[in-house]
């Protein structure tokens, strides 16, 4: 399949760019800066996107071009730090006078990119360095107040380059600049679930073979909608292992397995409650939790395992839900940070001797979601918030026993039932409730009372990479306080 390449020159905005594409039903994959062309050619490119970054285009060490992209004759999109890329070339950038942050009202606007668009156009600067010159070969298609050079094309080479972010929210018009950009290339619009759906399951069914497939059920949404694509590819040849940990919240473990199995899903349940809280018992730090929590699963999905394949014979493919964003995250590259090391992209113990099948590879989370909805997933596991691997226990501060896990999936429902009832809960990201160690005197009736404090937290967030605290309104929040303390 054709695709959008986005090379990443470290921009806070490079993701939401291919989010963007994909919004439009064009395939898109980003890609560090420091690809090779082999690297780039790879993927079918029918274009390619520059994204902005932090550097000064005439540093020393400043992400470069890849070598020879420029005499591929391929339709390029420069934004920000890639448009000064391309004027450096043959023209010149130079440390702006003014530095341009925030939005701007472009003037003079033409050209192929800005073609039917009208009226003003608002737009969002985020530079320091400002094109001084422009390339052989170019012409000038929109200026600002502070900056005489805010575009530029080469229609002959369709090289397209604007100072603005066109993907971000501030800029009202940036999706008919994208749009347009596509125009260009003539790129067919099918990148829809239906037809993700339809070559994951080809992928599926021409990887898999007649071999067997595990897959490690958590209960969210990537992993469920995983078991629901595959056992559409191979049917029987997947075992799905769901370990009840018994860190879930109220009643997620019963609606799961009543989901997954009324689709046709053969799902194993393992009741590992006990073995957890043994492990657990006595552990206050965070991360030795997560550490504890990530060595029993392992252990109680490998006996799992070994039980499966002395009954059924050799299961050769282990299925993971892993995400883009946990893929793009863990890669790094010259002028993009390497967030962080993801436990589903870092490979898998050795012990466990399987080969990887990861059809989600290549997708967000909103795309999962669009997926499982087609897929016939119930709307209310479908749309639930994210929820960490080791579950309640890190939101249960201080020592794990049943007990405290019991007063806090109490209270999570309590909160979680209000946002729903409030018409809330789809205002935020992830809302959540933690029992902290913390007692405070209080009354109730005429005694006194000195218990346990909760702490109730929602965040709001587009693309589960930025968030912010969500506005909940005070007669939400009283009534959900009354609630929990009675």
């Amino acid at each position: 399949m054709s695709a959008i390449v986005v090379l990443d020159y470290g921009s806070q905005y490079t993701r939401l760019i291919a989010r963007r594409l994909r919004e439009l039903k064009v395939y898109s994959v980003i890609l560090p800066s420091s690809s090779s062309l082999a690297d780039i050619q790879n993927h079918q490119p029918a274009g390619i996107i520059l994204s902005g970054g932090p550097n000064s285009v005439y540093d020393a060490d400043a992400p470069q071009l890849p070598e020879g992209l420029l005499d591929t004759q391929l339709p390029i999109l420069a934004i920000c730090y890639g448009m000064q890329l391309i004027a450096q070339t043959t023209g010149q950038v130079k440390a702006g006078t003014v530095r341009e942050y925030g939005k701007a009202v472009l003037g003079n606007y033409q050209g192929q990119l800005f073609d039917g668009i009208e009226g003003e156009f608002v737009a969002w600067m985020s530079h320091g360095d400002s094109v001084a010159k422009i390339p052989e070969g170019f012409t000038i298609t929109a200026s600002t107040q502070d900056t005489p050079i805010a575009a530029m094309e080469n229609v002959e080479r369709k090289i397209f380059c604007i100072q603005f972010h066109p993907e971000v929210h501030h800029t009202p018009k940036g999706i008919s600049v994208l749009e347009n950009f596509l125009e260009q290339i003539g790129l067919n619009t099918n990148w829809t679930s239906e037809n993700i759906i339809d070559q994951l399951t080809r992928d599926a069914q021409q990887k898999v073979g007649d071999e067997k497939v595990l897959l490690a059920i958590s209960g969210g949404v990537d992993s469920s909608t995983l078991g629901l694509l595959l056992n559409r590819a191979i049917g029987k040849q997947l075992f799905a292992v769901f370990v009840d940990h018994g860190l879930l919240r109220l009643g997620e473990a019963e609606e799961v397995e009543k989901a997954l199995r009324g689709l046709g899903v053969n799902l194993i349940v393992v009741n590992a409650e006990e073995t957890f809280l043994t492990a657990l018992k006595g552990i206050s730090d965070p991360e030795e939790k997560r550490k504890i929590i990530g060595r029993e699963f392992i252990e109680v999905f490998n006996r799992e395992a070994q039980k499966l394949q002395a009954e059924h014979g050799k299961i050769k493919f282990l299925a993971q839900g892993t995400l883009y964003p946990d893929v793009i995250e863990s890669a790094g590259g010259h002028g993009a940070a390497n967030i962080k090391s993801h436990h589903n992209v870092g490979g898998l113990p050795k012990d466990l001797q399987f080969e990887l099948l990861e059809p989600f590879r290549t997708l967000f989370k909103d795309e999962v979601r669009s997926i499982a909805d087609h897929l016939g997933m119930p709307k209310h596991l479908r749309d639930r918030h994210p929820f960490p691997g080791p579950g309640l226990a890190i939101r249960c501060i201080g020592e794990v026993n049943k007990e405290r896990l019991d007063v806090l999936r109490k209270v999570d429902d309590i909160f979680i039932s209000a946002l729903r009832e409030f018409n809330l809960y789809n205002e935020t990201a992830q809302a959540l409730a933690v029992l902290t160690p913390i007692r405070s005197v209080g009354v109730m009736g005429d005694a006194r009372t000195y218990a346990n404090t909760v702490a109730l937290r929602a965040v709001s967030s587009q693309d589960y990479m930025t968030a912010d605290w969500t506005r909940l309104p005070h007669e939400f929040l009283a009534t959900v306080a009354n609630r929990i303390v009675n």
